[in-house]
């Protein structure tokens, strides 16, 4: 179905394929199939093939490298869609081989008219980033340069990468910041999100705190040693009055209306932002929108009220009026329910507790015994936090004590053991209040002896000789089986032992009957106990102490049987106790501070609301930590854009007369920038002139050099270079660049509509005549010759298109514009037009041949016959596409092998291979040695075969090293020169390289580069740089290898070839060979 012509046919067997892989089905069989089909026209097709490539490039290294030339073809595709995902799925295939193509298609596409094309080269960087971080230096430059592209579309995208890749880099942000304010609310959402939160950052390190009042020191108040002029100077600048940054106020305004987008992730971002940087007394507004928030599907809740119990910790009155939107409902999830709690119980004051009470006496008898629970601990932090009410929770309480679920007294149980303890003075007025509800519950009543087992106690501490159960309630104590009520019980009877000598040994028997059954908590609080009534009253309890210490000295939980050691090491005196065992009543007995009752979030505010940390109460993994706000604020002209220092490039100074015409036209330009408009195209200006955006033209002339052109100091020497290598441009080639800069020249930012109009404009403009070109070309040069007033309007007109490339401000004024053309972007040029190579450019002979040979067959594999090969570097008898093979064969056995030869061959599909012929017989101990000649297709794909005897047959492969696809050429530097040129862009690659100085000599750099590759020397005028050049065996394209010394102990290593894989393969195999020393 895939070889099929009919493209119905095709979708339906990609349909099949996608759904194979995703029921976790091995499709991998039909990768070739596959990949033939990127070519065709029907998109539904390519998406899904796509889909299938994306899924297994990694697997499959191999065979998705030989689809990047596809994909690279796809690149330049006039459909805007396809560029686009050609670029993604080159992004998402995982091998670092291909990085710098990735790169090179990442440059290309962060230039290119589309603006859905740059959003896509965006998200690649990203990419990128994670597969080599060490490409982090490129891909800041092209960050930058995107960050100034007034597209609404591409903007969140560059803004992520820019979070992803170098978010400590501020600087960047700088002069794109009021640019990003504007843009806020036409942006997507998800851009809306990454934006405003990074924003957030951004205004946290660039202005001061607004929340800043008269703190210091008081009118009265004096430094002792300041005199008076210095407190007169120090209480002026008290006084002052704080003033917003108008960029403070841009970013707090521009935001306002996103409160009310249907996102509720915007809606979050901008509620953090008002929290983080605007005044307390504006941040108000967010609460009505958070509250919106609260009627959306419950994940979107469980955020918001996580971040508005955050707020209502510090700023109470933000909420307060919405009191009853936080009310329980009971259709809410259990997580959700206890926020609300959380909540209700921050906002809770004098004035509306007792509404919140009655509020609570309904969730305790909830079904959701979870949630009855946290409805308990919050009526006790409300008894903490507001006095007036202490007394009413405390009947409460105790009422609860009554409860007929063990979870809800166990509870009340903890809470008011923690009340109690807060509050010790007012113990007895407490247990007397909870001895008058004895009366109302019957004698029968399992609670009622639960309720002595805790009141009994109590009664004892406040009057020793009262009495009111007729028996000990102490036998009821074994109801309980809730271990934290258990263990909160006992922990109060230790803590008052000396207080209740009676009760203390009595309870301390019963809980040694059942130690081995209790759960470790109470263990714990038994061992305790024991040790305290030991120090307290040991004529009663000694034994009964000693008898838990030996059950805890054999206890499953290593927990128990440490505690047990510890104890007994502490209170029972022998010749080894230590110095502390004196002090052993005081380390038990000592005073024990009160719980603090308080919200789990009153720890969350140092984190940045609305992000994962703040969500887990944990530093995640990426998380950027919000910066202290400055003493002083930084200086606010960084977010000023250049365009007054531009406008004094542009506009004459010494020859003003000459240059009116174009002052007063870039003046213009300059104006409209000033205004932060939307679009600074001025292509229907008076002289029909056409000026781009600089954003996007700076881009698109980056392709091969990034930072030429953009100096005023060298701008007179450059004009006059490249007017005269542009005279030598071909035609066509002119034409197509004409015809790009044009198009460049008529991009604006607008809408996704008007960008795919201006593609369809270029691709029409791409196919004028060559006459009119030629006469274009011409006339540009004649232009920059001449130099005369008459033609000075359109050279203008190419300067403002190549020469606003990073915006970035020129140190010193010159009166005339940059050069039009680098000399670099002429190189491009005439690289457009791929001639031949000239006839000056011949096969020589090898520099270097290596003597490393290869393991073909190993003799204990082949049964003492060994196999060998290497490579002669010599060119192929058997073919001119053909690598020549050299196999050495041993017979390391005592016999003789007879029929050597070549079975069966499994071979790539191109790849041919010309066979030795057949060997009679190999005498013992003998060796010979055959030639083959193997087409490898410029690829270092495993060529597999079988080597086989009269007896057996043995499976084998070569593999070339890359260096042995190539056959050395000689050429003149000229024509290196010339070639090099023609060979930029998406075909060149480079790398740093950091070595030693002695490894940088000339000699050694020639035997490190000629060992690793079969390349010649071509030569060179300049010391620092070194040159070679090879052509590939199979195609015969070029492979020019350019070692350039830089200052320091580091060099450039240039590759250019159309064979872009093998120039990857190529600089991979040098760089740590010319690296190490």
């Amino acid at each position: 179905m895939l070889e099929s012509n009919k493209d119905s046919a095709k979708l339906d067997a990609m349909k099949r394929i996608v759904g194979m892989i995703a029921k976790g089905k091995n499709a991998s069989e039909l990768f070739p199939a596959v990949v033939k089909n990127v070519a065709s026209k029907n998109i539904e097709i390519k998406k899904l093939v796509y889909v299938y490539l994306v899924r297994y490039a990694e697997e499959q290294q191999d065979l998705a490298l030989l689809s990047i030339s596809t994909f690279q073809r796809a690149l330049k595709d006039p459909n805007q869609l396809i560029r686009a995902s050609a670029l993604r799925v080159l992004s998402s295939i995982r091998v670092p081989i291909i990085v710098p193509i990735m790169m090179l298609a990442i440059k290309e596409a962060s230039a290119d008219l589309s603006p859905y094309v740059r959003k896509n080269a965006a998200h690649a960087i990203q990419k990128l980033y994670s597969l080599d971080p060490e490409q982090k230096e490129m891909l800041i430059e092209i960050i930058e340069k995107l960050l100034k592209d007034k597209s609404t579309l591409v903007a969140g995208s560059v803004v992520m990468a820019f979070e992803e890749v170098c978010p400590d880099r501020i600087d960047l942000i700088h002069k794109n910041y009021r640019k990003l304010c504007n843009l806020l609310v036409d942006v997507e959402e998800w851009g809306q999100v990454v934006i405003i939160h990074m924003l957030t950052r951004y205004a946290r390190t660039q202005f001061v705190s607004p929340w800043k009042e008269g703190d210091g020191l008081e009118d009265n108040e004096k430094d002792f040693y300041d005199s008076d002029e210095e407190q007169k100077e120090k209480t002026d600048k008290r006084k002052k009055p704080y003033t917003m940054d108008p960029d403070h106020r841009l970013l707090i305004r521009n935001t306002k209306p996103l409160l009310q987008s249907r996102n509720a992730a915007v809606v979050m971002a901008v509620a953090q932002l008002y929290w983080h940087i605007a005044p307390k007394s504006e941040a108000g507004i967010i609460s009505k929108s958070l509250v919106r928030l609260l009627r959306s599907n419950r994940e979107v809740q469980y955020i918001v009220l996580q971040n508005i119990a955050t707020m209502s910790i510090q700023r109470k009155g933000m909420f307060e009026p919405y009191l009853k939107s936080f009310y329980v409902r009971s259709t809410d999830p259990t997580m959700i329910k206890i926020l609300k709690l959380e909540i209700l119980t921050n906002l809770a004051n004098e004035a509306n507790i007792s509404t919140l009470l009655r509020e609570f006496q309904t969730y305790v008898k909830s079904q959701d015994k979870q949630f009855a629970a946290a409805t308990i601990q919050t009526i006790g932090r409300c008894a903490t936090n507001i006095s007036e009410v202490t007394d009413t929770c405390l009947t409460g309480l105790v009422c609860l004590l009554s409860n007929r679920d063990e979870i809800v007294v166990a509870e009340s149980v903890v809470v008011i053991k923690k009340l109690l303890q807060m509050q010790p003075v007012q113990h007895g007025e407490i247990i007397k209040h909870m001895a008058k509800l004895l009366d109302s519950i019957t004698n029968q009543s399992f609670w009622k002896n639960y309720l002595k087992r805790i009141l009994f106690p109590y009664l004892q501490l406040v009057n020793p000789s009262q009495s009111d159960f007729d028996s000990p309630p102490l036998h009821y104590f074994c109801f309980c089986k809730v271990p934290v009520a258990r263990a909160s019980i006992l922990w109060l009877i230790g803590e008052n032992c000396e207080r209740v000598p009676k009760i203390a040994p009595d309870v301390l028997r019963k809980t040694a009957k059942s130690f081995t059954g209790e759960d470790d908590l109470v263990k714990l609080q038994i061992l305790n106990l024991g040790a305290k009534l030991y120090l307290t009253n040991s004529k009663q309890t000694k034994l009964l102490t000693q008898y838990i210490l030996n059950l805890g000295k054999y206890d499953q939980n290593y927990d128990i049987r440490d505690r047990t050691r510890f104890i007994r090491q502490l209170i029972v005196p022998n010749e080894k106790s230590g110095a502390l065992s004196k002090y052993a009543k005081k380390i038990f007995l000592a005073q024990k501070p009160a719980p603090l009752l308080e919200s789990p979030f009153k720890g969350r505010d140092h984190y940045q609301l609305g992000t994962l940390s703040h969500t887990l109460n944990t530093k995640a993994t990426g998380y950027l930590e919000l910066s202290n706000w400055p003493e002083v604020a930084p200086d606010p002209s960084v977010r000023n854009v250049e365009v007054i220092e531009l406008a004094k490039e542009w506009t004459p100074a010494g020859k003003a007369k000459k240059e009116n015409p174009d002052k007063k036209f870039y003046s213009e330009s300059a104006e409209e920038e000033e205004d932060s408009s939307e679009s600074s195209s001025d292509s229907e200006s008076e002289s029909g002139s056409e000026s781009g955006e600089p954003d996007e033209e700076g881009d698109s002339s980056e392709d091969s050099s990034e930072h030429e052109s953009e100096s005023g100091s060298e701008s007179e020497a450059e004009n006059k270079r490249a007017a005269k290598k542009n005279s030598k441009t071909k035609g066509k080639s002119d034409s197509e660049d004409v015809d790009k800069e044009n198009e460049n020249s008529k991009t604006s930012d607008s809408s996704n509509a008007e960008s795919s109009s201006i593609e369809d404009s270029s691709s029409d403009s791409e196919s004028e005549s060559e006459s009119e070109s030629e006469s274009e070309s011409r006339k540009v040069t004649k232009e920059k010759e001449n130099k005369t007033k008459q033609d000075r309007n359109p050279l203008t007109k190419d300067v403002s298109l190549l020469d606003l490339d990073d915006f970035n401000p020129v140190s010193t004024p010159v009166a005339l514009p940059t050069p039009a053309l680098s000399p670099s972007l002429i190189a491009d040029l005439e690289g457009l037009n791929l001639s031949a190579s000239s006839s000056v450019i011949s096969v020589s002979t090898p520099v270097f041949v290596p003597v490393k040979t290869h393991v073909l067959l190993h003799r204990m594999s082949g049964k003492g016959l060994a196999a060998h090969y290497f490579f002669p570097r010599q060119p192929c008898v058997f073919g001119d596409n053909m690598v020549s093979v050299q196999i050495t064969l041993n017979n390391t056995t005592d016999w003789k092998v007879e029929n050597i030869h070549i079975g069966e061959k499994k071979l790539p599909v191109g790849m041919q291979m010309h066979v030795f012929n057949p060997i009679e017989s190999l005498e013992p101990e003998g060796s010979i040695t055959v030639s083959m000649g193997i087409d490898f297709c410029d690829s270092t794909q495993t060529a597999s075969f079988q080597l086989c005897t009269k007896d057996d047959c043995f499976s084998v492969n070569i593999q070339p090293p890359v260096g042995e696809l190539l056959l050395p050429v000689a050429m003149s530097e000229k024509d290196f020169k010339k070639e090099q040129g023609m060979l930029t862009g998406m075909n060149e690659t480079s790398t740093v390289i950091i070595a030693a100085p002695q490894n940088f000599t000339s000699s050694v750099i020639l035997q490190k580069v000629v060992n690793v590759a079969n390349v010649g020397v071509v030569p060179s005028g300049q010391d620092n740089i070194h040159r070679f050049a090879a052509k590939t065996v199979h195609s015969g394209s070029l492979m020019l290898v350019t070692v350039e010394l830089k200052e320091g102990c580091t060099a450039q290593l240039i590759i250019n070839t159309e064979k872009t894989v093998i120039g990857s393969l190529l600089l991979r195999e040098l760089k740590p060979v010319l690296s190490q020393g």
